[in-house]
């Protein structure tokens, strides 16, 4: 049996005026999403536990099977995984992004998606301005990097601290979101050094010259310790493929003992090369039993408030990756194909909400429920699947012989 898992980060939102009081997903064209909803459940869940902030991290350790409440340490060390950086049992590792400051606003989350050669050369310099052997940066990938902090040897209580990620805090003002707790100084004094620091730099100054957004300050937020997270194969008995741009996606594989997939022309924007993802996931299952794909784009233009490009991003992954992946495995596998957002990040708020998300799933053993439309609407409907929390809706899909 081969199990599916897709996971367009994002996807649900709200009722827009624009769209004569419709959602993105009920005007988008997604036949082949449809289709499964035809042929099998249509339900609803919550991948982010009561208490827990709305991120990436947390809702798609629920899309893998893992209780966050259990499991979730931090943002922060997964991606330092991504990247190879091996935490000690003192050090907390810190999403760190090159943002960009204006007016004493967080104008720009992602410095205009700083492209990953201009971010390195900047945080290479601030390592040797601000590092040291205890507190120490590490490049990653455009405007996502990683700071890692001993907190043994620098003496500091970091548990407490409390950070705002910056994606949540568009236009807003910096002084009223910069780190808060017992020893906030050390972060406070990183990222305001750095603005001194970063603005007159050279690539910055070639950025202006470009008229993009410069990376004048970094932003550290999603700290956290070495988390301890049982092995895929072992919880599950299945092999076991990752397919995402963003780091965190693959950090968070790495932990599990899935393999992740390097592919081409995957990008974690609107530029990323579906086709690639579905190309390489249909190989993939060649030699695994389990596939999670996680598409970025549209909760990029979520946060953006990019309404065309969100549809084109849903009709993308319908047309590009959902379409060819049901083409290559039906009558060829056994299988179960999931669809589901990770979160809402609605248009309107720019950032990532609380709210229920609608699932399809389809496949071997999966009975329809007579549900046939796919979208928020579905939500309200009270003969909808309720799985309550993601972790139980993985464990039934991925453990279950009979789902109804």
């Amino acid at each position: 049996m081969k199990y599916i898992v897709i996971v367009p980060d994002g996807m649900c939102d709200r009722p827009l005026e624009a769209l004569g009081g419709k959602t993105p997903l009920e005007v988008c064209n997604i036949p082949n999403i449809a289709k499964m909803a035809m042929r099998g459940i249509v339900g609803k869940v919550n991948n982010v536990p009561p208490g827990m902030q709305p991120g990436s991290d947390v809702a798609n350790l629920s899309l893998l099977g893992y209780n966050p409440k259990e499991f979730y340490t931090g943002r922060g060390p997964f991606e330092a995984q991504s990247l190879g950086i091996k935490l000690k049992d003192t050090e907390m590792a810190f999403r760190c992004n090159l943002v960009t400051e204006k007016d004493g606003r967080m104008f720009d989350y992602s410095s205009g998606h700083i492209s990953n050669k201009e971010s390195a050369c900047l945080i290479k310099f601030l390592d040797k301005k601000l590092g040291s052997k205890y507190v120490k940066f590490y490049p990653g990938m455009s405007y996502r990097h990683i700071l890692v902090v001993d907190v043994k040897k620098t003496n500091v209580n970091l548990k407490d601290l409390k950070c705002w990620p910056p994606h949540d805090i568009s236009g807003q003002t910096i002084e009223d979101h910069l780190p808060l707790g017992e020893d906030q100084e050390l972060f406070r004094g990183l990222m305001l050094k750095s603005k001194d620091l970063l603005s007159s730099h050279k690539v910055n100054n070639i950025r202006r010259q470009e008229n993009k957004n410069i990376a004048n300050m970094i932003w550290l937020w999603g700290g956290g310790f070495k988390p301890g997270v049982k092995n895929f194969k072992q919880k599950f008995h299945l092999t076991g493929s990752m397919i995402s741009a963003v780091g965190l996606l693959n950090g968070i594989a790495m932990a599990m003992g899935l393999k992740s997939v390097a592919v081409p022309g995957i990008t974690g924007y609107y530029d990323t090369d579906y086709s690639a993802k579905a190309r390489y996931g249909i190989n993939a299952l060649k030699k695994t039993d389990f596939l999670f794909i996680h598409v970025e784009a549209p909760d990029e233009a979520g946060h953006n408030g990019h309404l065309e490009e969100k549809i084109k991003a849903m009709e993308n992954i319908d047309k590009k990756i959902v379409g060819p992946i049901l083409d290559a495995i039906e009558g060829k596998y056994k299988f179960r194909m999931l669809v589901c957002p990770d979160h809402p990040t609605p248009i309107a708020v720019r950032t990532h909400t609380i709210d229920p998300v609608p699932f399809v799933m389809y496949g071997e053993g999966i009975h329809p429920n007579g549900i046939d439309e796919y979208s928020e609407k579905s939500l309200s409907r009270a003969d909808i699947k309720d799985y309550g929390q993601g972790h139980k809706m993985i464990e039934e899909f991925l453990l279950q012989a009979e789902i109804y």
